[in-house]
């Protein structure tokens, strides 16, 4: 029942909407008039105001056909830079970027098959739950919109994000991070004429990054340093620098520990140079998800894949989405992976015969629900 043109139309279509984070005023307005026109009441909430961006998150809510618990669909709606202008090339089954922006798959792929889903059930006449569609802005940002979203708007208490990769695979498990930011001072001097009278910020941040462990520190943890800003001129000693980082973990006595590694080498670097001090702030960004694989979202996506002749098995994955955010405020979603490729690169691409295939199974998930209850 899923129009495999009609879903590929509407992606093209989104992924050529800009919509960096803060900036989803008309990728929001384009979504409203698709849901309202299949009967949806839809309303934003203030997260736009408080976030200061264009627009709230996009909340839809549908009428169900069967006396049965709503269910929630939500995706986001804005992208990662560069995702300007984007030019979606298409390869038989294969849509992918010109090289020069990402396609925005992450996260248009979820957003549209939910609109197609959405779209089956009203033409179709099928019966269906209660549905509560949520398209959340500044998830590229720290998960913004799911930490603002307005709740006693949103009936559902269980649902699905869509909001990963492999199709075939439900993310119940996701780490928790923190982020770091880190302002190394040092002292300014003339680096031709008197470089001893200086502390070099630069010097000070290059050693605690040199000893600190980044990358996979285990199973379960990953830390990166992405951003370093500092220095004014080749002649002046540096006495500023500010570096950015992460660590992540499924686990929070490890995430705790990774973060305390990562200020000790900050303080222990500036200790080794009289004159040095470090600042370093750390933010909970997000907490670890972890969903029970016999959880009832769960049983539900087995059965609804198993319908459709696939397999959906749970899985973790290093990324943070808002799911973690939404099990964090008390609801129990999944991640459902919708086959989009190489994210945050301008080399990604999705084949439309996965993201179909993805729809089907939510599509199974809709009417199951409804059955079921």
């Amino acid at each position: 029942m899923i129009e495999p043109a009609r879903l590929k139309s509407l992606f093209l279509e989104l992924v050529q909407i800009d919509s960096h984070s803060r900036r989803e005023g008309r990728i929001a307005a384009r979504l409203a008039r698709e849901l309202g026109g299949l009967g949806a009441e839809v309303s934003f909430d203030g997260a736009g105001a408080a976030l200061g961006g264009e627009t709230g998150n996009l909340i839809a809510r549908l009428p169900g056909t069967a006396d049965a618990p709503a269910l929630l669909l939500c995706a986001h709606m804005d992208t990662v830079a560069p995702g300007e202008g984007v030019k979606p090339i298409v390869e038989d089954d294969v849509i992918r970027t010109d090289g020069t922006t990402v396609l925005g798959g992450d996260d248009k792929s979820g957003v549209a098959l939910v609109c197609e889903c959405v779209r089956v059930c009203r033409e179709r006449g099928l019966r269906h739950p209660p549905l509560d569609v949520v398209f959340t802005i500044c998830e590229e940002v720290g998960l913004l919109g799911a930490k603002h979203l307005d709740l006693s708007r949103v009936r559902a208490r269980r649902g699905l994000v869509f909001d990963s990769d492999a199709v075939g695979l439900a993310f119940t498990r996701a780490p928790g991070a923190n982020h770091l930011e880190v302002v190394v001072r040092g002292k300014a001097a003339h680096a031709g004429m008197a470089p001893e009278r200086g502390v070099s910020a630069i010097r000070v941040a290059a050693e605690a990054i040199a000893s600190m462990r980044l990358g996979r520190i285990d199973a379960e943890t990953t830390a990166n340093i992405g951003r370093i800003e500092g220095g004014r001129a080749t002649n002046i000693i540096p006495d500023e620098v500010r570096v950015r980082g992460e660590a992540r973990s499924h686990d929070l006595v490890r995430l705790a520990a990774q973060t305390d590694h990562m200020r000790a080498c900050f303080e222990e670097a500036a200790a080794r140079h009289p004159g040095a001090r470090v600042e370093v702030q750390v933010e909970a960004a997000y907490q670890p998800m972890a969903v029970a694989e016999d959880s009832a979202i769960m049983r539900l996506v087995v059965a609804a894949a198993a319908r459709t002749g696939r397999t959906v098995t749970a899985a973790g994955m290093g990324g943070g989405c808002d799911a973690n955010v939404l099990n964090g405020r008390g609801l129990e979603v999944v991640n459902l992976g919708t086959g989009m490729r190489e994210i945050h690169t301008t080399g990604e691409w999705l084949k439309v015969s996965d993201m179909v295939a993805a729809a089907e199974i939510t599509l199974a998930v809709i009417q199951l629900a409804a059955e079921r209850a």
